[in-house]
């Protein structure tokens, strides 16, 4: 199966929580449709992408990393790669990356759509963020990539200000299904 059908087959099963993410889920769904490259960073008007926001094992705390770009605090996330035949794949592969640790285990999931402005493509394009929650192993050490300034754990309920209210969201979904 290809990463779109298998985003398609994603967000066609996925029961959007909010009706602002069911008009995302929609709105993904007709990219999908209209654009064979729509999981690529050279899909000019915008491409999906995978975030995974990480808790401790615990739940107590979720990793951080300070964005370079964006100069926020934000989940790990990114471009779908060739290599990824999964939307779930790619959100933990990307969380891997990011956060160093090995052994992440990925929460069923999409648990959030969320659509950001960026400059892939000047002036800007879109990436069409799909998101997910993964759980770190005990005693899990994150190790900094070149991606990113800074990464930090935070109290699930300290998250910096210095983020977004869809960060927020994500963590407070990662950890309600952590707890179910």
């Amino acid at each position: 199966m290809s990463l779109n059908r298998d985003a398609q087959a994603v967000l066609t099963g996925w029961t959007a929580p909010t009706p602002e993410e069911e008009r995302l889920r929609v709105d993904f769904l007709a990219h999908l449709d209209a654009h064979e490259d729509a999981m690529w960073r050279q899909c000019v008007p915008g491409h999906l992408t995978a975030t995974t926001a990480v808790l401790s094992h615990d739940g107590a705390r979720v990793l951080l990393t300070l964005h370079a770009k964006a100069g926020m605090w934000l989940p790990m996330g990114g471009h779908c790669e060739v290599s990824d035949t999964t939307l779930g794949e790619a959100a933990l592969r990307e969380a891997t990356e990011e956060s160093g640790i090995p052994g992440l285990t990925l929460l069923d999931g999409p648990l959030a759509l969320d659509r950001h402005k960026v400059w892939c493509h000047p002036p800007h394009s879109w990436h069409l963020d799909v998101e997910y929650g993964a759980v770190a192993p005990p005693g899990a050490e994150a190790v900094i990539s070149d991606e990113s300034l800074d990464l930090r754990w935070f109290p699930v309920d300290e998250i910096p200000e210095l983020s977004d209210e869809a960060t927020r969201r994500l963590v407070r979904r990662s950890l309600a299904l952590l707890r179910a």
